[in-house]
């Protein structure tokens, strides 16, 4: 009999994808993000490790636990609600598990260069041999194909590639590094949707997928202006953007913005108390603002100057239906009541802490947050029994000749 519900849920109900079992190769961020929201969602999501190391980011910044090097708070934010499965996927041994995992999973995705999947006997032709309608997603730099496809990539090197460093260098004498890691988190989000859309297929087709997610395209994708522009003889238009301002004001950073719609500015002109800049050539259309925009900068400085505190500015923007925002640290974010009214930092269970905040998932169902389905894996392959027991029916003798070969790991 299969065991459907290894983890407890932490969320009070199941999710839509309650049924879905979804084979995980994948490790860092684009893959496993992509993989949290389907198991935040309700899916079934195994999660293979290699022996002994697991994933990498278990060893990255802020370990949970003082004595381990393997509980990171950003593996565990971007793992919670998984099975971790130890098995070394270049074992000989370790190619009929896979199979037989991909025999009951609905979808498989992996994040290895492009060509590794195939040497590990993990790729798409290889586990829809077994599983014809499987949806393979492969999510890598620069894709499947092209001259780039063999490169290895991370979010700095993408944002190099994509263009947007050159974008966001505006004045700074050089280009530098972002702090962001948007290429990974927009292509885990966009691989999410191209799942689902290929799971509806299947549905009303019985036909799987291979699904080609790349990094590179989904930053270049992000744009707004530029890639229009450019593709169409334009010029791009890099940092700081017209109409987008940050100011310093008593003390603290506010940012607010004057662009990006019609109603805006004339919107500006009469907090201002400056109906003359209305009918001013400098300022009378987008492009004159942008080409004037130092001076209307120092219009904007003079009319700040007359508050004493970035409290009191906002509010005045906020009233006159201004778009602003103080500019906040992360320890702000996490204490602030708007994300909180919005439950957007659960926490899930720990061995040793009792418990750890994590951010949530971006979106709600049905009028409610989605948490967590359960814990991160506290043990590079805690699951591994239970997952060979009670999904595949292997028995104890397999499991340790299995063990004792080196092809998986039973803590």
């Amino acid at each position: 009999m299969c065991q459907r519900a290894i983890l407890p849920r932490v969320s009070a109900a199941p999710g839509p994808l309650a049924d879905l079992v979804v084979l995980d190769f994948t490790r860092v961020l684009a893959g496993p993000y992509c993989t949290r929201l389907l198991a935040d969602l309700g899916a079934r999501v195994i999660k293979i490790e290699r022996p002994g190391e697991g994933d990498e980011m278990r060893r990255a910044h802020l370990q949970l636990d003082p004595g381990r090097d393997d509980q990171s708070t950003y593996y565990t934010r971007v793992n919670v609600g998984k099975e971790s499965v130890a098995l070394d996927l270049a074992h000989p041994a370790a190619r009929d598990v896979v199979r037989d995992l991909a025999r009951r999973a609905d979808v498989a995705i992996e994040n290895f260069v492009p060509g590794v999947a195939a040497k590990l006997g993990c790729d798409a032709e290889a586990l829809q041999a077994v599983k014809p309608d499987l949806v393979y997603c492969s999510i890598s730099g620069f894709g499947q194909s092209g001259p780039w496809r063999d490169r290895a990539a991370f979010a700095h090197i993408v944002n190099a590639a994509s263009g947007m460093m050159a974008l966001e260098r505006g004045d700074m004498p050089a280009p530098r590094a972002a702090n962001i890691q948007a290429a990974d988190v927009l292509a885990g989000t966009h691989a999410f949707g191209a799942i689902l859309a290929a799971l509806w297929r299947r549905a009303r087709t019985g036909q799987g997928a291979r699904l080609d997610v790349s990094m590179l395209e989904a930053l270049v994708a992000c744009d707004d202006v530029s890639y229009g522009a450019v593709l169409n003889g334009g010029e791009a238009m890099g940092a700081p953007r017209p109409g987008m301002w940050v100011f310093e004001v008593g003390g603290r950073h506010i940012a607010f913005q004057t662009g990006g719609a019609p109603l805006l500015w004339p919107r500006l002109v009469g907090l201002l108390g400056r109906p003359e800049l209305a009918d001013d050539p400098r300022f009378a259309t987008p492009l004159a603002r942008r080409d004037n925009q130092e001076a209307l900068r120092a219009v904007l400085t003079e009319w700040l100057a007359r508050f004493a505190t970035a409290e009191e500015a906002l509010a005045a923007l906020g009233a006159a239906r201004i778009p602003c925002a103080p500019v906040l640290a992360p320890r702000e974010v996490v204490a602030h009541p708007h994300l909180a009214a919005r439950h957007f930092f659960p926490a899930v269970p720990h061995p040793t802490r009792g418990s750890v905040r994590v951010t949530g998932t971006p979106f709600h169902l049905d009028g409610a947050p989605l948490g967590p389905a359960g814990p991160a894996p506290y043990r590079i392959g805690e699951h591994t029994r239970a997952v060979l027991e009670g999904l595949l029916g292997y028995d104890k003798a397999r499991m340790d000749a299995l063990s004792t070969a080196g092809a998986i790991a039973i803590p």
